[in-house]
């Protein structure tokens, strides 16, 4: 299969491809919007008229899947910083000046016709509602009417009781807004449609809300507005996070510098973000806290973030836009970034390998981990993927026990021809099943991509393009994972006090065979070399047989035996034992034996080096060639057999590393 291949094919000649593909093959089509074309802060704006009314939509230069929005009302150049965020990560932005209607039934029913025909020129039909001030009467009274409509509010110093401000206080509004409501002073003072009035139905759909508010606000002082609107949406089963800014003269009065406009465009993704209309709102499971590392980001100024999987791993978009979405939601924090992804590996490589490559660098306190893709293209067990997957989950609990970890599950075309069948793929429900059992959040993302592909969102052939993601795919899954850690990380700051607690730990393991104590034994325990001998700096290349070379299996010290009857013996102790070769386009045709300490007693048995992918790359593949055995001490016992796959060109077994779980 295509895919296949491509998966192990040269990460240079792959990322040429992609990037020509890019720029060839755009996400979504593009829209001919009306009227006149401007540039807004390096974006396009498009300003027209809409029922005799101004309006104006402001592109993004990406388009995200499924085109989310936000729909200002009111002072639409008021605290830009917001809106900027996320037009860079693909939203648009819509406004309609309904300006002296103050929210009343005209107005609302401008905003009706106006989000026809949004949605008919391809917007998302559940946008995000922003209102500054007074704008809070509009968006509160549109998604009264249609609370199926909207997929949050963020509303900065907000109206939501016309008693107060601008009758209340006497404001210089007054006689507008009596004029646009029909009232008279006294029958505004007794008024009881405003925002904290029509609350009910925003509550029953679930709509999440979003407030910013300073304590010295005396236009609209929140006690008589936020404060009265939280305390009744709460109470009636609603969600809503008030950000309370301390005074100072950056945060005086009404009007004040955005103090965190990362975190307000975190919310209104968390609760848009091109979701699909027909299907599930989200894709994470969080399980358990992640405060640990948000604690010692916050408390310390430093933090140590690991990744650890293939080569979407190594060579992703997606880590580098996560990379500097944590330095973004933590400017002070000197960050320490562990790329510990090896393309072509999965979790029982990594499980033997996460002690090198993460754990014995640094301690870590966040460790991103992915191995759907290759454990099931690479054909593992269902024991090899769970004592995999297991084994790299322990063994980071036992030596970092406050990190925090979160598991994702990248895509490829036959997790979405079971997804859209109807069932969950074998590898997310091994790796989930480990998720569960120690408390892990996860990030089904193959799920995501084949539903939202469903919902026609998108494309795989013209968007997603392969397995390794185009940077639009890359870009899906930065996004996803923001999500999460803003789900997971809510409000401004943990309590100065908190101090981060290990992980709790489960009574047993799911397997007791599972990799928990994996790593690798020194090149020169292997004992009774017999043609098989440890050299330096090995390259598979200078062999002539072309292919080629991951990094990590190249140039380093390998144990090489070329010839038939070449053989070596390994003394261990442990549970299981295994070789980490580099399987190249001569790779050949090994036997082995594990006999206990007193004596031979195993049986010989053949393994094939040469895999489907060898012709053409010297593949980093982790054998475990006894997984399941009862603690001891044993010797294993390899030699090369004269036999060989037809394919090979020789007979060469070059092991980089040994493997053993103790």
């Amino acid at each position: 299969m295509k895919n296949l291949l491509m998966h192990h094919v040269c990460l240079l000649v792959l990322f040429i491809v992609l990037l020509v593909q890019a720029c060839v093959v755009g996400a979504l089509p593009q829209v001919d919007w009306p009227g006149q074309a401007s540039v807004w802060h390096g974006y396009q704006r498009y300003t027209f008229e809409h029922q005799g009314r101004s309006a104006f939509v402001t592109t993004p230069n990406h388009p995200a899947p499924g085109k989310p929005w936000v729909w200002r009302a009111r002072f639409p150049e008021y605290h830009p910083e917001v809106d900027l965020i996320l037009l860079e990560r693909g939203f648009h932005i819509a406004y309609l000046n309904t300006d002296n209607l103050f929210g009343n039934e005209q107005a609302l029913d401008l905003w009706d016709g106006f989000y026809d025909r949004l949605i008919e020129l391809g917007l998302h039909p559940r946008p995000a509602l922003e209102g500054v001030s007074r704008g809070g009467l509009f968006v509160y009274g549109w998604v009264a009417r249609h609370p199926e409509r909207v997929a949050c509010i963020y509303a900065d110093t907000p109206v939501c009781d016309v008693r107060s401000w601008p009758v209340g206080v006497g404001d210089e509004a007054t006689p507008a807004f009596l004029k646009a409501y029909g009232l008279t002073r006294e029958e505004a003072l007794t008024y009881t449609d405003s925002p904290i009035h029509k609350l009910k139905p925003l509550a029953k759909a679930g709509v999440p809300l979003m407030h910013i508010i300073t304590r010295n606000d005396a236009v609209v002082p929140p006690k008589a507005h936020t404060d009265v609107l939280a305390q009744r949406y709460r109470a009636l089963g609603g969600s809503i996070e008030v950000i309370e800014l301390a005074e100072g003269p950056r945060f005086r009065g009404h009007h004040f510098d955005h103090p965190d406009p990362r975190r307000c465009a975190d919310f209104i993704e968390r609760h848009t973000a091109a979701l699909p209309s027909k299907t599930t709102r989200d894709y994470h499971t969080l399980r358990n806290a992640m405060d640990n590392s948000r604690r010692t980001f916050e408390q310390t100024g430093k933090g140590t973030v690991a990744f650890l999987g293939g080569s979407i791993t190594y060579g992703g978009g997606w880590r580098e836009h996560t990379m500097a979405y944590l330095q973004e939601r933590f400017p002070k924090t000197e960050f320490t970034f562990i790329n510990a992804g090896i393309p072509s590996t999965g979790s029982t490589p990594g499980a033997f390998r996460i002690g090198r490559d993460v754990l014995d660098r640094s301690p870590i306190d966040l460790l991103f981990v992915e191995a759907a893709v290759n454990d099931a293209i690479n054909g593992r067990s269902s024991d090899e993927i769970t004592r995999g997957m297991e084994g790299e989950i322990v063994q980071v609990r036992r030596q970092s026990p406050t990190a925090d970890i979160v598991m994702l599950h990248f895509v490829d075309p036959r997790k979405i021809e079971t997804y859209q069948g109807g069932a969950v793929p074998q590898v997310i429900e091994l790796h989930k099943a480990v998720a569960e059992h120690y408390g892990v959040p996860t990030i089904d993302l193959a799920r995501e991509v084949s539903e939202r592909i469903a919902d026609k969102q998108f494309t795989w052939q013209e968007d997603f393009i392969d397995l390794h993601p185009s940077p639009f795919g890359h870009r899906l899954y930065a996004s996803a994972i923001r999500r999460l850690l803003a789900s997971a990380w809510p409000g401004e700051r943990l309590p100065a006090d908190a101090q981060p607690s290990p992980h709790a730990m489960p009574d047993a393991p799911l397997d007791a065979s599972s990799y928990t104590h994996a790593g690798f034994k020194p090149l020169a325990d292997a004992k009774a070399l017999r043609g098989f001998t440890v050299q330096k700096n090995v390259d598979p290349r200078a062999n002539d047989v072309g292919g080629g070379v991951r990094g990590g299996f190249v140039n380093v010290d390998m144990l090489v035996g070329t010839e038939p009857g070449d053989q070596f013996s390994l003394p261990f102790t442990g549970r299981a034992v295994g070789l980490f070769v580099a399987a190249g386009p001569d790779a050949g045709t090994i036997e082995y034996r594990i006999d206990p300490k007193h004596g031979p007693r195993g049986q010989w048995q053949t393994l094939d080096l040469f895999t489907q992918w060898s012709g053409g790359l010297h593949l980093p593949w982790a054998h475990v060639l006894a997984g399941d055995l009862e603690p001891g001490d044993y010797t294993l016992t390899v030699r090369i057999v004269k036999e060989r796959n037809p394919a090979s060109k020789g007979h060469a077994c070059r092991i980089v590393h040994l493997l053993v779980n103790e």
